[in-house]
């Protein structure tokens, strides 16, 4: 019997959305498990050593890290590619993975949760948007303590929410200024690059396919955020990858 892919995952998570996108746009069938954040830890510790997510379990390998997993898929499964094929494109597409996983990810992430913890309901149901009764539950009444471990972990307070307020406006300047005249960042088709950044985009832009969207508004102080940057071009440029590449979800049951 062949043996599908699994993607341990967190359904409402960036990173997470990378590997999740990269599987789908290769259409790579796949088994997904998705895991409640402050739950993870053991389970996600038995298989790697480290608490991180997303994790893929593929052909007796076991991975952690977004863009390790794009690789290994690469390798696995060349087509369709996301890395060109000239070596400078190549290059240059995982010069941009790197800086958008470095200079946007973590940043984008902060201020994120900083507009969004006071929403417990929000948050509680987005981290729980693939579980059942019992890990709601348990989500609702550990999310007060959760939350304060977040805030700590993740230094949001005022200094930090700050550094990464001047560092996500920074990066959204950075992927305007690289957009190629074919609409991509780099050559004339989506790669890599295309795909890190619109992913990690998405906690603000909160596009229509992203594949988990929590039920219900967005907290109003994060709405206003997103509202105030509608108009630029990258986050229409966001809008338009998720609709032309995000495609159907290649998940299988288990």
């Amino acid at each position: 019997m062949e043996e599908h892919p699994v993607l341990w995952h967190f359904t409402f998570s960036h990173f997470n959305e990378k590997a999740r996108w990269a599987l789908d746009y290769k259409g790579i069938r796949h088994v997904r498990h998705p895991l409640v954040p402050g739950f993870h830890a053991s389970t996600v510790r038995k298989m790697t050593g480290q608490t991180a997510m997303p994790v893929l379990q593929m052909n007796g390998r076991t991975i952690h890290d977004s863009t390790r997993i794009i690789a290994a898929l690469e390798e696995t499964f060349p087509e369709p590619p996301l890395y060109p094929r000239a070596p400078a494109e190549r290059a240059r597409a995982l010069e941009l993975e790197e800086f958008f996983d470095e200079e946007l990810g973590p940043h984008i992430r902060r201020v994120g949760f900083h507009l969004m913890l006071p929403d417990p309901g929000f948050v509680v149901a987005a981290f729980t948007s693939e579980s059942g009764l019992a890990a709601r539950i348990a989500m609702r009444v550990a999310f007060p303590m959760i939350s304060v471990v977040m805030r700590k972990r993740m230094r949001i307070d005022e200094a930090g929410v700050e550094v990464s307020r001047k560092k996500t406006f920074a990066a959204l300047d950075r992927l305007e200024r690289e957009l190629q005249p074919s609409g991509y960042l780099v050559g004339d088709r989506f790669s890599v690059a295309d795909l890190t950044a619109a992913a990690l985009c998405s906690p603000l832009v909160a596009p229509p396919e992203f594949p988990y969207l929590p039920r219900g508004p967005m907290p109003e102080p994060m709405a206003r955020v997103r509202e105030s940057v509608a108009a630029r071009p990258g986050f229409r440029w966001v809008l338009e990858m998720y609709r032309r590449h995000r495609g159907r979800s290649a998940a299988i049951a288990a």
